[in-house]
């Protein structure tokens, strides 16, 4: 049989509280708190702590959450003789402990969705990384490939050079061309070639008996670049043509060119 001791040494009353009782276990606490008056003053003061508790840390629980607790403390009220002890209050103190809960859930289903959208935007973080690394791969490789062009035909024992100086309309042109009639490759150096406006480019060409076929546009943002190789050409000439270039050569604006041997 329990009696006063037991049940204050142990705790059993907090357990009460908390339901973690069997029915015999707290049919025979309920018997005590109705015999003794002190115990059941004590027992109130627990009470009234825990409920504290409880509402001090409580949230709004969605309303179902809410519905169906209120439903299970009256079917579990209406099933079990329990001895009154402040009925209303004990509502409040269950459902502070269930909005709780609820909030505690809330707050980590929160937490766990702000993890997730910073995991996705540091995986796309690392994609557009590795989007821009592999651009930037492939822009270096073909600049690689481009220079071992260059340089392969540079120094080409076959590879013949032929300086194209600047004319009285632009004396300070100086355009280095590498040609090589085996492997047909036509590589120029224009870095000191002076730049023009964006309404204009030069134009190389080769003379073939007289008539000038289009080598192709100079580009404004390279030093070294390859040009169409022209069979039987006679001479190589650069001229100042409109943005994007011309079909015809405009010999009016012809800066520098090179007889070939």
């Amino acid at each position: 049989m329990m009696d006063k001791k037991t049940l204050l040494e142990n705790g059993l009353l907090e357990q009460y509280l908390l339901g973690e009782l069997n029915a015999k276990e707290r049919e025979q606490i309920e018997q005590l708190l109705a015999s003794d008056a002190e115990l059941k003053t004590h027992f109130d003061q627990l009470e009234q702590n825990f409920e504290t508790l409880g509402l001090e840390n409580t949230v709004t629980p969605p309303v179902k959450v809410k519905t169906q607790l209120l439903e299970g403390i009256k079917s579990s009220s209406n099933a079990t003789k329990v001895v009154d002890l402040k009925s209303n209050n004990n509502s409040k103190w269950y459902l502070g402990i269930a909005a709780s809960i609820a909030g505690l859930l809330m707050i980590g289903s929160f937490w766990m969705y702000n993890q997730l959208n910073q995991v996705k935007q540091q995986l796309q973080t690392v994609e557009t990384n590795n989007t821009e690394l592999n651009t930037t791969i492939e822009v270096l490789n073909k600049e690689l490939r481009d220079t071992n062009t260059f340089y392969t035909a540079i120094v080409n024992p076959d590879t013949e050079q032929y300086i194209l100086k600047g004319n009285d309309l632009l004396p300070e042109a100086k355009v280095v061309s590498y040609v090589n009639h085996k492997t047909k490759s036509v590589v120029i150096n224009t870095e000191r070639l002076p730049k023009l406006d964006d309404n204009h480019d030069y134009q190389m060409w080769a003379d073939v008996e007289g008539e000038m076929i289009n080598m192709g546009v100079i580009a404004k943002d390279k030093t070294l670049m390859t040009m169409a190789y022209i069979d039987h050409a006679e001479s190589l000439n650069i001229t100042i043509e409109p943005a994007g270039g011309n079909d015809h050569p405009t010999v009016e604006k012809l800066v520098t060119n090179v007889y070939l041997n």
